[in-house]
This record gives structure tokens, C-alpha cells and sequence, in this order.
């Protein structure tokens, strides 16, 4: 294919301050470039840093974070607002640049989010969405390597190169099919999204809320879990050890559900690593008995259960009419309304019987979608 065949997919290695500021230099006259990242996070909290691609239209640049010094000019390049970053299903890579290099690319271009509102496909790999766009196969042999190890094999050189060398070309035909579309804005829109949610770090003392089945424990159970939770994300980030080797989820609810209150007990619930009872069984047993004397007034909130089979037969015909509306705008439903959005939806309306748009079905999605789900829920037979 034409406009494939000049592509250059060489890798250019950089591994020196003054070579890496050279390029940045130059990149900074750039309209957009093409960036991934390799990391490794088999045994840790944090991705660890790996490499970073860039691909320039010119080349394919892997700069080695294990050899630069200086990376105060790519953190630049990076913040630019003149240059927009491209990069393909890029929440991991977020993390990589938030936590090695304090910055989050921006502005950015997400070539999944921009396939799905082109309708070529909803969450598409990038290998899969550039055969479907150029007709390039791309190989998958080192998606699982040690990208660590140095030096690098060829194989994994040539694909890391290949990873950005045709992105800037997928780039290119994505932003015109959403000009022709008129959904460019929607795309930008959702790509700030990301970069709002990777610039904040989460907040553990939230975790709580994401623990599968937390709505079916008591205010003062989930004082117990809110404890543990918190204690789990502090110390899974001041170790940098993945949440689930020092303690599961699950075993997390069963602490807080059936609240041991001495080691032997503690020992006795499911899924209890033995390194952490000896090292942290008793810090675990303080943090029960403070969730357990948690003033009432401080306790969380109960947390709502599950919809109940009446709201059924509404979240069916909601999502009828979305998958009836993707079809003629040629999207997937998903990209639409998300499985959360339903819900909310209808329990706004559970209490009161008037229903209302959850924040994440306004702005542009109100107009397309939001206004017929609201109209249809409001008149729907209580």
C-alpha cells in the first residue's frame, strides 16, 4: 500500500540526556506525535518504567528510562500544549508517565476511543485497527516479554518500533473520518476525561466502595472495611507489592463481616496470607476494633443495593432505544451509554419517580442520547 510502504520502522535507540533534549527540541515543532510505553508490573504496585516510544513520522525514537538522567525536556514536550500526544487504549500508559516522569501527556488522542466513534470498532487492539485501516499486519510475539532485561532482543526492538510507527498514519485517517462525522469534539471530550482522572491519585479511603458486595454489609461493618481498605491502599503503595499479595478483596469482606478480634480467629478467616498475619495481624486486629468503635455518626452510609426486579422491564427498554440509536449512528452501544449509566439512570428515579441524567450522560452525550432515555424513563408507568 502506498502510504504505508515509506513508513520507516527502524528503531532508533536513545539512551543519553543530550540526544533526548536534541530530539525533543525538535519535536516541540510537531503537531502531534506518536508515544506508547513498555513497563513491567508483575510484582509491584507501581508500573515500573520501562521504555518510551515516539514515532515522528520520521522515525521510531525508544528512549530508555534506565540510562537517561535528564528527562526535564520530555516532561515539557510533554505538557505542550501545541503538540498533541497520540496514543492507543492509553490508561496504563497514563500511569507510567503520572508515576515515573509527574506528568500526563496533554492534549491527547486515544486511537481506541477514536475507532469507536468512527465505528470501526469498540475496543479494538491497535494491531487489530491497523490491519483494519492500512492492511498491516503487526507480530505479537513479545507482548508478554521482560522488557526490563538490557540489552533489548531485535524482536522486541522491532516491535516496540512498530508499536508508534504507524500510529501517527492511523492517526491521520481517524481525524478525518471524525471531521467528516462531525465527532471530533466528542473525542476530545473523552480524551480530556482520561487525562483529568490520570492526574488525580485515588483516594484510598474510598476503596471501600469498590469492594464487590459491600451493599450487603452493616453501617458498622462497612466502618470495619472502610479501615482495612485504607490501610491495604497505603500499604500496597508504600511497598509498591500489588494490592492482592498483602490481602484479597474478599478476604477484606469477611473481615469485616464476621470481625475477628484475636489472632487465632484472624488465622481462621478465608483467603488469609500467612506472611501478612505475621507481620500484620496485629495492626489488621487494631483496625477492626477502631472501624467497630466508630462513632454512628461517622459511619458510612449503607450502600445501595442492587436494582430491584421491578426496575427491570425500564432498564430493558432504556437499553433497547440505545442499541436502536448506536445502530443508526453506526456505534457500538457502549460508547453511547455505559452498563453504570443505565443504572444510575433508573435508581435516580427509584425514590421520587422523577428520573435524572447522571454526569456522565451530559455534555455532549445529552443531546445525542440523554434527552430520549430521560423522556422515556419520565413517562414510563410507575
Amino acid at each position: 500500500m502506498s502510504s504505508t510502504e515509506t513508513i520507516k520502522t527502524d528503531a532508533i535507540w536513545v539512551d543519553n540526556d543530550a540526544q533526548l533534549a536534541e530530539l525533543c527540541q525538535q519535536w516541540q515543532q510537531q503537531s502531534a506525535l506518536a508515544i506508547d510505553t513498555e513497563f513491567m508490573r508483575t510484582s509491584t504496585f507501581y508500573p515500573q518504567a520501562a521504555l518510551f516510544q515516539v514515532g515522528d513520522g520520521q522515525g521510531c525514537y525508544l528512549i530508555d528510562p534506565l540510562a537517561i538522567k535528564d528527562f526535564s525536556p520530555f516532561q515539557e514536550l510533554m505538557r505542550n500544549p501545541a503538540v498533541v500526544k497520540v496514543l492507543h487504549a492509553c490508561s496504563e500508559d497514563l500511569e507510567v508517565f503520572r508515576y515515573f516522569l509527574q506528568v500526563v501527556p496533554s492534549p491527547l488522542f486515544d486511537t481506541q476511543i477514536a475507532a469507536a466513534f468512527t465505528g470501526d470498532g469498540f475496543s479494538m487492539g491497535y494491531a487489530r485497527l491497523v490491519n483494519a485501516l492500512l492492511g498491516v499486519e503487526l507480530p505479537k510475539s513479545e507482548t508478554r516479554s521482560d522488557w526490563l532485561q538490557r540489552p533489548l532482543s531485535q524482536s522486541q526492538l522491532r516491535y516496540a518500533a512498530l508499536d508508534v510507527a504507524y500510529l501517527m498514519v492511523v492517526y491521520g485517517k481517524l481525524l478525518q473520518r471524525l471531521k467528516g462525522l462531525e465527532r471530533l469534539d466528542w473525542v476530545k471530550t473523552e480524551c480530556q476525561q482520561l487525562v483529568d482522572a490520570a492526574e488525580v491519585e485515588a483516594d484510598g479511603a474510598d476503596y471501600y466502595l469498590k469492594v464487590k458486595s459491600a451493599w450487603k454489609l452493616s453501617r458498622q461493618e462497612l466502618a470495619v472495611l472502610r479501615e482495612l481498605c485504607k490501610w491495604r491502599e497505603e500499604q500496597a503503595r508504600t511497598r509498591d507489592v500489588p494490592r492482592n499479595r498483602l490481602i484479597k478483596e474478599r478476604t477484606l469482606w469477611d473481615m469485616a463481616k464476621y470481625k475477628p478480634q484475636a489472632m487465632p480467629m484472624l488465622a481462621k478467616i478465608e483467603g488469609m496470607p500467612p506472611r501478612t498475619l505475621r507481620t500484620d495481624g496485629e495492626q489488621l486486629l487494631a483496625l477492626i476494633e477502631q472501624g467497630l468503635n466508630c462513632p454512628a455518626a461517622q459511619q458510612p452510609s449503607l450502600m445501595e443495593k442492587p436494582l430491584p426486579p421491578a426496575a427491570g422491564d425500564l432498564l430493558k427498554a432504556l437499553k433497547q432505544q440505545v442499541r436502536e440509536l448506536a445502530e443508526q449512528l453506526n456505534l457500538a452501544p457502549e460508547v453511547l451509554v455505559r452498563k453504570k449509566d443505565f443504572e444510575a439512570l433508573v435508581r435516580s428515579g427509584l425514590k421520587t419517580g422523577e428520573y435524572l441524567l447522571p454526569p456522565s450522560l451530559k455534555g455532549w452525550r445529552r443531546g445525542v442520547v440523554g434527552e430520549e432515555l430521560l423522556e422515556l424513563a419520565n413517562h414510563w408507568p410507575h
